[in-house]
């Protein structure tokens, strides 16, 4: 089914509810504010559904004062429906409202000029020549057609109807990910917590999870309702009722946003390409308001060229509190009520680059010339970036980074399993570090996912890139699958680690250190340590004492005696009197007194241990 949302805009009282109501049958406003006052206060929503085409109308208020609400709304039109009185012709707010049309890129524009029925066919003309002659102004909305109507002329309303029928399939970009700000938060009795909004991106499923960005939190989808139906699913373009399990409504605010989790992360800080309003410009740090979907904060706009008046170019936005933006995402500046700039976001992560890199970066991502992007961001991020945030930061899923990085120079290292991109020079400053630790300790015992635990900028990927690297020079060969240095011969690789983690835990007596402390001391691999202290254990000359805690059998026994020496001269034991004996942290004291409780003799009581 073709889904198109199409936002009705214009000056108030110039008609856009009532021609909604005679295209859909629908009364927009629905508070008893609203029908007092006679103007649409909130957004108000319907739809019109004919064969395999259903729109989505959203009626946005036309009251100056309302102009943020208006904005909202904008973020999820496919097309615009705008509404100009044939004998008023354009008012303040029918400016503004096609001002933030053009600044959010809206590629279909009607005009409607309604109440031609109370003009003559002169005054009907002259108006349209006045209208045409306006819309020149705006160079990124497209008017696909200007029409008089009449709410009292049904062959005008039939033709617009068609009309809107008629336009093609909104091309949404689609990155495979959900993503849904929210514009109405409700609770409903006997159903709980109620959302509302349009699916931007991805899907919506019945009985999966999203995760509410600004609560860190996941929620299940509980239900859904496209244009008051029950559905399975949720698509792209569609309005959409989400009922959410396990929140309440006063937590979502107009503006959260559902996303899939592990996509989108919050920053208080964006680069953006802004141009202001024609004619206008926009001074250096400026308070603004800042509106990305249904989302409005207080922010501060500087610019990169400096404490400069700017009609269009880049710049830093630093926000009031982190928003959860993404690559080309249209926003949209206010103050005091009033539209004054709009623009994309060219950087949605904050990265702490200099301006003399920023500046090219920038410019690169805004001409979408990611391999240069990719370039230099490896040269920013010397020991590597991940492509796991693609989506974010370019709109692209990991797939799609991956085959960018294909044609690129052989000066960097990628990591497709990992999805990090690395300098050249990242991959010899391991190789480095690698061969000084074989040199500090000949009978290390390496593996690549040793390294990577090691050091937390090093993937796997690269780590093995390296150990590869070396062998290749004949520095290091591996046995048994681990790395050793070059000419160092140990026959019994096994026989070796067991000796020396032995020796460690012994001298170690009650107060052993955690078993990967030990690993990272003796150079070995996670794997290699952990198969030592299996074997060392069920020898029996090792005890599990806890997750992370193993001590010598010898160093066991000689806990015990003591402990018991206590309970009989003291009449117990527990964490307090124990530590004045042996002075352990309580992590050991209580794995020590946990270990009296297989003895058929020791009773506990509360914290303390007795003898019978």
């Amino acid at each position: 089914m073709k889904q198109l949302v199409i936002g009705t805009a214009g000056h108030v009282d110039h008609g856009k509810t009532a021609l909604i109501k005679a295209l859909t049958g629908f009364e927009g406003d629905q508070t008893e504010e609203e029908k007092r006052r006679g103007i649409t206060i909130d957004l108000s929503f319907s739809n019109l559904k004919e064969g395999d085409t259903n729109i989505a109308f959203i009626d946005v208020p036309g009251h100056e004062k309302l102009v943020k609400t208006m904005i909202s709304g904008a973020f999820g039109f496919d097309a615009a429906l705008v509404a100009i009185d044939a004998r008023e012709g354009i008012k303040p707010q029918t400016v503004e409202h096609l001002q933030i049309l053009n600044l959010l890129h809206v590629k279909h524009c009607l005009i409607a000029l309604t109440k031609c029925d109370l003009v003559s066919p002169g005054e009907l003309e002259n108006q349209l020549l006045l209208v045409r002659d306006h819309l020149n102004v705006y160079k990124h909305l497209h008017v696909s057609l200007l029409l008089p109507t009449s709410i009292h002329q049904p062959h005008t309303i039939d033709t617009l109807r068609q009309t809107l029928l008629d336009l093609p399939s909104a091309k949404r970009p689609d990155r495979g990910v959900f993503r849904y700000y929210v514009d109405r938060s409700f609770s409903l009795k006997g159903i709980g917590t109620v959302v509302t909004g349009t699916v931007l991106e991805g899907q919506l499923e019945v009985g999966k999870k999203v995760w509410v960005c600004e609560l860190a939190k996941e929620a299940t989808v509980r239900n859904l309702q496209v244009h008051g139906e029950d559905v399975d699913v949720a698509k792209v373009g569609e309005r959409a009722a989400v009922n959410l399990g396990a929140l309440s409504h006063h937590d979502i605010k107009k503006g959260t946003l559902l996303t899939q989790k592990g996509y989108v992360r919050g920053f208080d800080v964006a680069d953006v390409w802004v141009e202001c309003l024609e004619g206008q410009m926009l001074p250096h740090n400026t308070k603004v308001t800042f509106h990305a979907g249904a989302k409005q904060v207080e922010a501060t706009v500087l610019h990169y060229e400096g404490e400069v008046e700017l009609a269009q170019g880049f710049s830093k936005v630093q926000f009031k509190e982190p928003l959860f933006l993404t690559f080309e995402e249209p926003f949209v500046l206010s103050q005091s009520g009033h539209t004054i700039a709009g623009g994309r976001v060219i950087n949605a992560i904050n990265d702490p680059i200099k301006k003399r890199v920023k500046i090219p970066l920038l410019e690169a991502l805004y001409r979408k010339d990611l391999p240069i992007a990719f370039m230099l961001l490896s040269q920013v991020h010397k020991h590597g970036f991940g492509l796991i945030s693609a989506y974010q930061r370019f709109g692209l899923s990991h797939q799609e980074a991956l085959a960018i990085t294909e044609g690129m120079p052989k000066e960097i290292f990628v990591d497709e399993k990992g999805l990090v991109i690395y300098p050249f020079f990242a991959l010899q400053e391991l190789e480095e570090m690698v061969e000084k630790i074989y040199a500090k300790n000949p009978y290390a015992l390496l593996s690549a996912t040793s390294i990577s635990l090691k050091l937390v900028w090093a993937s796997v990927g690269i780590a093995q890139k390296a150990l590869d690297g070396l062998c290749e020079r004949g520095c290091i060969e591996q046995k048994g699958g681990v790395y050793v240095k070059a000419g160092v011969n140990i026959e019994d690789i096994d026989a070796h680690v067991e000796g020396k983690m032995f020796a460690i835990l012994k001298e170690a007596g009650a107060s052993p250190e955690a078993p990967y402390n030990i690993y990272d001391a003796l150079d070995i691999d996670r794997k290699t340590g952990d198969d030592a202290l299996k074997r060392l254990t069920t020898a029996r000359k090792v005890v599990r004492l806890a997750h992370n805690l193993f001590v010598t059998t010898e160093a066991l026994t000689s806990m015990m005696t003591r402990l018991r020496e206590i309970m009989k001269n003291e009449g117990f034991v527990d964490v307090k009197n124990a530590k004045d004996h042996f002075g352990l942290t309580r992590k050991y004291l209580i794995a020590y007194l946990d270990y009296l409780d297989n003895f058929d003799d020791v009773v506990k009581e509360g914290m303390a241990r007795k003898l019978k």
